[in-house]
């Protein structure tokens, strides 16, 4: 099944006592929860009806909004579970409130009773094409689907994610795009990176990263000879922006940044 890593650090568990095909992280302060989770319609219901788990029709926002705001007052809940491996809606389980609550998943920031309940957003927007390569990577080979049916499962679920999840990053408080490389001519395996990261000025409780000093525009270069990263090397700049017509401060890092699938 598909098993969440701890963001916080620590050992995270599923909930004691609870369903083993759980999807819920606990620490001593952080509890993840995966927003799947609040699926209205299980796998055979989906293809039965013509949707996707990114049709926002697939969903329970009522209840994902009633339950993020029962935690964060305090209250415990009974929360559905999504089990991955059978694509059933399993029997609830109990969550009680953590110091921490982070949500995670395709419509964290959709509805705007749930986003009015975050306290600080982020959004992972990774390009279609580190995510083709990606999928390629993980699904044909390491786990022997064709090329072609890898395209179709793409292609047959772009319109939705235009539609309902690309939309959410103008509402993030921080967006870390991740691109293909520069540094390397012609490279299609997706494993060399360039990451983007957009942090909104003025969000509460949060001071953006600054490279040097606030609201310069810098290109910097660390010199080779201190540096003990691989080939292509690492570049950074950094400079003020406009995203959504939000001011941002933007830092940029090129380099040799390798990625790895955890399922």
């Amino acid at each position: 099944m598909r098993r969440l890593t701890s963001v916080f650090g620590g050992a995270a568990e599923p909930p004691k006592g609870g369903n083993p095909d759980s999807n819920t992280l606990i620490s001593d302060t952080t509890t993840v929860i995966c927003l799947d989770d609040y699926h209205s319609l299980d796998r055979t219901g989906r293809k039965e009806k013509g949707v996707t788990a990114l049709d926002p029709k697939a969903n329970d926002f009522d209840l994902m909004y009633e339950q993020v705001k029962a935690l964060k007052e305090g209250t415990p809940v009974e929360k559905p579970i999504y089990n991955h491996v059978s694509g059933l809606l399993d029997p609830p389980e109990l969550i009680k409130p953590p110091k921490i609550l982070v949500i995670e998943g395709l419509h964290p920031m959709y509805d705007s009773r749930v986003r009015d309940l975050l306290d600080f957003s982020i959004y992972l927007d990774i390009s279609n094409e580190v995510k083709f390569a990606w999928k390629i990577q993980r699904d044909m080979a390491e786990r022997g689907h064709s090329l072609e049916s890898i395209k179709a499962s793409i292609e047959a679920r772009k319109p939705d994610f235009d539609a309902y999840i690309d939309p959410q990053k103008q509402y993030a408080d921080a967006v870390i795009e991740v691109l293909p490389t520069q540094l390397i001519p012609d490279d299609n395996e997706g494993k060399v990176l360039r990451v983007k990261l957009i942090m909104k000025e003025g969000v509460k409780y949060f001071s953006p990263v600054y490279l040097f000093d606030e609201g310069s525009t810098i290109s910097w270069i660390p010199c080779g000879r201190k540096l003990t990263c691989s080939y292509p090397g690492i570049k950074f700049a950094y400079g003020p922006d406009s995203y959504f017509g939000n001011e941002v401060s933007i830092t940029y890092i090129k380099a040799t940044i390798f990625w790895a699938f955890s399922c």
